[in-house]
């Protein structure tokens, strides 16, 4: 089989792209986005840490060799002085995040494994931790592991956010009953799944609150409750399982310790026409009482677990948990993907009957189906009313460029957030644009 190597080198005007990296990433880029191939991606500019100028090298390559994946991401900082910034390689743990992962198989096949920096983890349906990220930020990476075994009858999902420090550990077995009796091969009932889970969060600011209240907390109020765990069990029926298409039909309980508890029904389905079309699609109906929210660790987990203001005050997700009241909500996600380089994502979530709560999620990437173009364009909202009136909750960002020759690209990445405009009363009158811009130049070598 062909392989292919890519080689790029880019100039950019900025490396901010590194602080948008955790919101244009917070939908999954599942099985079907997917591809083998073997690319290097390196690239050089300018970062500044506390005011100090460096000039940043870097280097990721992302190489596949069957079942087994290895992805690096080395950065070099360099002062004006020469030296390299030494607070990069002082521990040596800083040595092992230069791993970003080595992985084996894919999720849902017998054997996956997978060790570094942690993308999209999820356990079971989702209910407790869906498309949970292991790393805030860049300079936050961490360390951490995905391990499954399916050994077709019974089998365990398992994850671990970080060998550095206490962190988020989680654990789902499953087994498959009726495969023990004579009705294994009965479509439908003869595949159904039972699991139990059990997910905490070790880390010393997993459960720190103050008194009743969302909004940022007083720090001298703070009481720390310790780790935080969720306990939960699920049933699944396997309504279609062929090699174009299938789909489960599950429902998820789970309990968070010391808060609420909530139910979930939904339906999940995964269709592939001949390798040309790809779909994907999930609905899920919920039903939460007080103090619970669905898929509590999730990909903004780590930047929301615990959230300092100055040295005065603080805000953290299970202060925001605390004072969640129950209520109906669903939610839904569509995935397109045609020949595999052209993909559409989008995502929504909302509680029933309370206007402005949704969060919506899009996403768009041509990949190489527009010869010679490059094209890619994101849309996150938060406490929606209109999907796209923008405003201060929403980001919107655009990645556009063309390729003069084969091997030369010449691309531009607009980043547009939007702020409140207030009159002298300080009423709200409007929104006003920031725009980033970012371009890029550098060339592809293939062969």
């Amino acid at each position: 089989m062909k392989s292919f190597c890519r080689v790029m080198v880019v100039v950019a005007a900025g490396m901010a792209l590194l602080a948008w990296e955790g919101a244009a990433q917070t939908t999954p880029r599942r099985t079907l986005m997917a591809k083998q191939q073997q690319t290097i991606t390196g690239g050089f500019g300018m970062t500044f840490i506390d005011g100090q100028p460096y000039y940043l090298f870097n280097l990721m390559p992302e190489l596949s060799f069957g079942k087994i994946g290895v992805g690096l991401d080395v950065n070099i900082r360099v002062g004006r002085d020469g030296k390299i910034r030494s607070e990069d390689f002082d521990e040596g743990y800083d040595y092992l995040r230069i791993i970003r992962y080595v992985r084996y198989g894919t999720k849902k096949e017998p054997i996956y494994a997978r060790v570094g920096t942690l993308d999209y983890a999820r356990l079971g349906h989702g209910s407790i931790m869906y498309n949970y990220r292991n790393s805030a930020s860049y300079d936050q990476r961490k360390f951490g592991m995905e391990f499954d075994l399916d050994f077709e009858k019974f089998g365990f999902e398992s994850v671990y956010s970080d060998f550095g420090a206490a962190g988020l550990f989680g654990l789902r077995a499953y087994a498959r009953p009726l495969k023990f009796t004579s009705l294994a091969n009965v479509p439908v009932l003869g595949g159904m799944e039972t699991g139990i889970t059990y997910a905490a969060d070790f880390h010393d600011n997993a459960d720190v609150t103050a008194p009743i209240g969302a909004a940022p907390r007083p720090l001298v109020l703070a009481q720390d409750g310790g780790s935080l765990g969720i306990f939960g069990f699920d049933i699944g029926f396997p309504l279609l399982s062929l090699p174009m298409i299938n789909s489960t039909l599950y429902t998820d309980y789970a309990s968070i310790s010391g808060y609420g508890n909530g139910l979930a029904v939904g339906l999940d389905l995964y269709f592939s026409g001949l390798g040309v079309v790809g779909l994907g699609a999930k609905y899920e109906r919920r039903w939460m009482g007080d103090q619970y929210i669905p898929s509590y660790f999730d990909a903004l987990y780590e930047r929301e677990r615990y959230v300092p203001f100055d040295t005065t005050a603080f805000m953290s997700k299970a202060q925001l948990l605390k004072s969640v009241t129950g209520g109906e909500g669903y939610y839904g996600e569509v995935l397109i993907s045609i020949l595999g380089t052209f993909n559409i994502v989008g995502g929504y979530q909302s509680p029933v009957g309370i206007k402005n709560a949704g969060i919506v999620h899009v996403e768009f990437d041509a990949g190489d189906a527009i010869p010679g173009i490059i094209l890619a364009a994101g849309y996150d909202k938060k406490n929606v009313g209109k999907v796209f009136k923008v405003d201060n909750n929403s980001l919107f960002y655009v990645d556009f460029g063309y390729k003069p020759l084969p091997f030369i690209f010449v691309a531009t990445t607009y980043i547009w957030t939007f702020t409140e405009e207030k009159n002298e009363a300080g009423m709200v009158v409007g929104y006003k644009s920031q725009k980033r811009i970012e371009p890029k130049v550098g060339f592809v070598i293939s062969f």
